[in-house]
């Protein structure tokens, strides 16, 4: 049995074919080629999800995808992503992981748990005490329980914002590295741990397989104007990305003709943005689409758009996938930010315009139509050539290996 085995704990984790949370897949790909035997221990279900995975009615359900690459699927209850059954599936989730077998998946080396959801940390201890694993890495994508504190308005003193500050305090305490994909977050993490030493920050990236871009259906191209110019977003359409006030922009500019709005994604919000731009020819909703076909729909936008809440919580800084994503089709960003040194701030590819104002937003649209093409482009350059440098997964990967 080899004894360099790495299970990713990671409730949300998917493949390519998923359309959501591939990061420690193409880690893994770069993981392997190292020797490594790869476990990656996900949900049997993702509201995010394009395709949900095939499983049976055993608990565990395993799935070779590569060589090296093995996907763990538990079974959890399906949920509707707005209620308090996506809650009860973390729960059910941390409990039957704790019965995992080194006969099902080899015995730990390395045991990384991500999170959100922060339950399965306490899992993660439990699994690396009962397999006498060599290490435990704490993976933190967003910050709870400050993100529902700051976001939601949730007081520090609810009981479930308490349940998380004792679950992210012992996860910080008894991890032996702290992998944050948000630059700053150190600042909060570092009081907790007491142990700046364990912190390492891992963003978010791209992989050079993205280059090449899978087809979409002439359906959905033909939904895209040819004679417009196309401001776009694609991701989750929730409260996370301050969408309102790109819908309110739509709204201010839907008597300009030259202009369009393409919003590619799924979400809780979006019926309602449908309904309040009800009847408006300047804005087009399209489903969600496959990892792998984004590049294709992003090839047909002019300028790619990111928002945000004027938020303390951005503070320590945003890891969003769709940063790389825009800036692998060398496509101008319109970011509606405080200065916070995002990837676009960074690699100046784009324009930072104020947070929470529609009126910001149209005046850099505005600003951005009346560029030439090769002033476009050569905005758009900059951050392909930003994030080909500093956040490629291949790059990224050796940077995970220095904590093995």
């Amino acid at each position: 049995m080899s004894n360099k085995v790495i299970w990713v704990i990671n409730q949300t984790a998917g493949k390519p074919d998923s359309g959501w949370g591939e990061r420690h897949y193409y880690f893994s790909r770069y993981w392997t080629q190292k020797g490594y035997d790869v476990k990656i221990i996900s949900g049997s279900y993702n509201h995010l999800f394009i395709n949900q995975p095939k499983t049976t009615t055993k608990t565990f359900t395993l799935e070779k995808v590569e060589d090296q690459i093995t996907f763990c699927w538990v079974k959890i209850p399906k949920y509707d992503g707005g209620s308090v059954f996506k809650l009860w599936s973390m729960i059910v989730f941390a409990i039957k992981i704790l019965f995992l077998k080194t006969k099902l998946l080899g015995k730990p080396t390395i045991i990384i748990v991500s999170s959100m959801p922060l339950f399965q940390i306490l899992s993660g201890i439990y699994l690396k005490r009962k397999f006498k694993a060599r290490k435990l890495l704490f993976e933190i994508r967003d910050l709870w329980p400050l993100t529902p504190i700051h976001l939601s308005g949730y007081s520090k003193y609810h009981p479930m914002v308490l349940v998380m500050k004792w679950i992210e305090k012992i996860g910080y305490t008894k991890a032996d590295e702290i992998v944050s994909l948000l630059p700053n977050a150190n600042k909060y993490i570092d009081t907790i741990s007491k142990n700046p030493d364990k912190f390492h920050w891992i963003p978010n990236g791209i992989d050079e397989n993205l280059l090449t871009s899978e087809s979409l259906p002439e359906s959905i191209i033909a939904k895209i104007p040819t004679n417009k110019f196309i401001v776009g977003y694609t991701g989750t359409i929730g409260m996370a990305n301050a969408m309102e006030y790109f819908i309110k922009a739509s709204i201010l500019l839907k008597n300009n003709t030259d202009i369009h709005f393409l919003i590619v994604g799924d979400g809780y919000l979006k019926e309602k943005y449908i309904r309040q731009t009800s009847g408006n020819t300047n804005i087009t909703f399209i489903h969600k689409i496959k990892k792998s076909q984004v590049q294709t729909i992003l090839s047909h936008i002019d300028v790619c758009y990111v928002g945000r809440y004027n938020n303390k919580l951005y503070e320590y800084g945003v890891s969003y996938n769709k940063y790389y994503d825009y800036m692998l089709s060398a496509k101008p960003i319109l970011e509606s930010s405080n200065h916070i040194n995002s990837p676009a701030e960074l690699s100046h590819c784009g324009l930072i315009v104020a947070p929470e104002s529609e009126n910001a937003i149209v005046e850099g649209i505005l600003k951005l139509q009346k560029m030439t093409k090769s002033q476009l482009v050569e905005i758009g350059e900059k951050g392909y050539h930003y994030v080909k440098k500093y956040h490629n997964f291949e790059f990224l990967s050796n940077e995970y290996l220095k904590l093995f």
